[in-house]
Parts: C-alpha cells; structure tokens; sequence
C-alpha cells in the first residue's frame, strides 16, 4: 500500500511540476505530452507502421486509424486488449466476394489469400470435374465473383458405345456440346435436347442413317406351247429354251446404330427383258407294234410301280393349265395326272390304282422318272391321298 502511495506521489509531483512548467511556454508542455505515449508496432492489412499512442485499448487504436472492425476480419491481439509500451497490433481486413454454388448466390467476407484458401476456410469441396471460376490460384481481391458449379456424373450412350460421364451442364444440348458429339439430322436423341439434366440419368444418342440398297432379281420366262402335227404324240421338242430377264430394285433402307429397322420399295427398273421358252407338242397318231394284255375292253400295252402325290389347279405356283393346254379351273372334273414325258408320253391314256382312268396331260419340275402327280378339285381330297406307291397301267 504504501509502495502505490508512493508512486501516486511521484505521479502528482510529476503532474505538478508539468502544470507549474506551462508557465514557461506551451512547448515545454508538449514536449511533456509526447514522453508519456506508448510506443507501438501496428500492421494494417499488410503496412507496417511504429506509433506513439494515449490509447487505452486496441480498440481505440483502431478507432484512431478511423477502422470499423468486422466479425471476419483478422486482429491481434483481441480487440479489448489494454495497450503496453512495445506492444504489436496486426489488424488485415476482410474483403467482399459474390460467391455462387449451383445457382444459389450469397456474399462472404473472407481474408483468404487465395480462391483454393477461401474454399478450405469455407468448407466448400470441390472434385478436379467441378467449375470453380476464376481458378483456384486466383487472388482474392475486393468484389470477386467468385462461380462454382458442382458436376454429377450421369450414362452417355452414343450408337452401341456406353460410358459414365462427369458434367456440370444443365441441359440436354449444352451437355453434348461439352462432350463434342456431333449430331446428324436423322439421329435420335432422348430426353430431348432442351430438357434438363440430373445426376444418374441417361443420355441416349441413336444414329439413324438412310441408305438405298439395290438388289437385282432375275425375271421369270413363259412358256409358250405349240402343236406340232410332225411330231409324235405324247412327244415334245424345245423349240426356244428361254431365258430370264433382269431387274433392279432399290430400297430405301433406314438403318439404326447400323442395324436394319425397315425396308421401303422405291422403284423397280427392269434391265433386260425374258424371251419365252417355246414347246411344240406332237398330236401325230402313229401305229406301234407291241404285245398287249387285254383286260375286258381295256388294252394295257405296259404296267409298273409309280411313287405318287397329288395338287390342285390353285397350288402354289400353279397356273390352273396343263402343258397341253386343259384349264383345270374350268375343268374340275377332268382326270388329269402329271407326268414325265420321257417315261410317259402327254396325251398317253392311263389307269391309275386307286385314281381310276386318266389322260397325261401335264407335267412338273418335280415330276421325274417314276413318278406321278395325280390331279384333284378338292384340296382335301389333294391332302388324302398324299404320297404313296401306286401301280400304273398305259392304255392303248
């Protein structure tokens, strides 16, 4: 106690005597007033500067400078710390900057040196497929708009290629763009290029391509008949032997990820025409001389096993007129049998078992050596009789 009664009175003798000096002259009394400051270190925002001060706080020091103090700006020591000789201040203000993450835009003060430093400060992630504008190395600087677009990953498939892709696009359009892919008019694209974009969804581009696809058929020739007095009946000789004609026909073809999908007919060029294969028929009556067999009124001149089948005059294929000429659709009763003329002559009057009488009249592609195509009106009937080994009888 006595020890601060001391001091207080050296400080009373000191203020006593200064007030007897201001007698002498107003700067003795100012010299008076510069020996009691502090001496300080203050730093502001990076400039450093020693000052004499009275003040009490480093509060006050700051008011001095004319500085309003912000919750994010940086200050040391605290802003209630009482002021010592020596003492060092730092004291850096925080600045303004727009920032906007996604669209949704707000304003931070912040005395991060650097744009990568203000995200760590801020807690904001960002991965090397995010936009960060301007670049992480950036300095921040008053009133920096600072833009950030997270990106999501969603499935690009283009034609039959498929591929998990980062983006920060917002549209259809905007995405393609950014991964450079080039659309035709013809291509598909789903969903469609101004809907908007989320994570997990698919992005689906389907070439599509038309292309024309000619194919050349052969055209089918005739056959033309002809009755020949000169030549035997039941016989027959290749006048002309035909030939096929040529056509073209072009497709419009519309192919998708190179795949046919349809097939449009757009015309038909016919290139060369068929020429008619030309038969004469003989109708000339001629005397044989062989050993027959009677049988009642019949006489059989010769009889053998013939695998048969049977046809209509509406198979598939068929004309309804036989090689010699019988319309079998005017004709449904007619007992007609098909035959090889090399083993059975056309016009050769037969009985076939289980058939009864008949006249050969026609013949087949599929008609050769022993064999026979027995002629029925009724396509059930056709069906019935089906195939089977039957014995042939040639009647004179």
């Amino acid at each position: 106690m006595k020890k601060l009664f001391s001091e207080k009175v050296r400080k009373n003798k000191i203020v006593l005597s200064a007030a007897s000096l201001l007698v002498l002259g107003s700067g003795t009394a100012y010299g008076t007033y510069e020996v009691t400051k502090d001496s300080v270190s203050v730093s502001l925002n990076g400039k450093k500067q020693e000052i004499r001060t009275h003040a009490d706080t480093v509060s006050e020091v700051l008011a001095d400078h004319d500085i309003e103090l912000r919750e994010e700006d940086k200050l040391s020591p605290a802003v209630d710390a009482k002021i010592k000789g020596n003492m060092e201040i730092v004291y850096e203000a925080s600045k303004p900057v727009n920032l906007t993450v996604n669209n949704e835009r707000r304003t931070i003060w912040t005395t991060a040196k650097t744009v990568e430093e203000l995200l760590k400060l801020e807690k904001i992630g960002v991965n090397e497929h995010d936009k960060v504008e301007p670049t992480l190395s950036t300095k921040i600087e008053e009133g920096l708009t600072l833009n950030i677009d997270k990106a999501f990953q969603l499935t690009l498939n283009v034609g039959e290629k498929k591929q998990q892709v980062w983006t920060t696009s917002t549209t259809v359009a905007d995405f393609l763009k950014e991964q450079d892919v080039k659309l035709n008019d013809l291509d598909k694209i789903e969903p469609a290029l101004t809907d908007k974009l989320n994570a997990k969804d698919v992005v689906t581009v389907t070439r599509v391509e038309k292309v024309t696809d000619v194919v050349e058929e052969p055209i089918a020739f005739n056959v033309e008949t002809k009755k020949d007095s000169n030549i035997e009946k039941g016989k027959q000789e290749v006048l002309e032997s035909g030939e096929e004609g040529k056509q073209e026909k072009h497709f419009e073809v519309v192919l998708e990820n190179g795949k046919e999908v349809s097939r449009k007919l757009i015309k038909t060029e016919k290139k060369k025409d068929s020429k008619n294969r030309v038969v004469a028929l003989g109708t000339k009556n001629v005397q044989q001389a062989s050993t027959t067999v009677s049988r009642g009124n019949d006489s059989v001149s010769k009889e053998f096993y013939v695998s048969s089948t049977a046809y209509t005059a509406h198979c598939n294929g068929c004309s309804g007129t036989t090689a010699t000429g019988v319309n079998l659709r005017s004709n449904p009763n007619a007992k007609v049998i098909a035959v090889d003329p090399s083993i059975i002559p056309l016009g050769t009057k037969v009985f076939v078992e289980g058939y009864g009488y008949a006249v050969a009249s026609d013949t087949g592609s599929a008609i050769k050596g022993n064999k026979i195509d027995v002629f029925f009106s009724d396509k059930s009937a056709a069906y019935r009789w089906g195939r089977k080994q039957v014995k042939i009888k040639i009647l004179d």
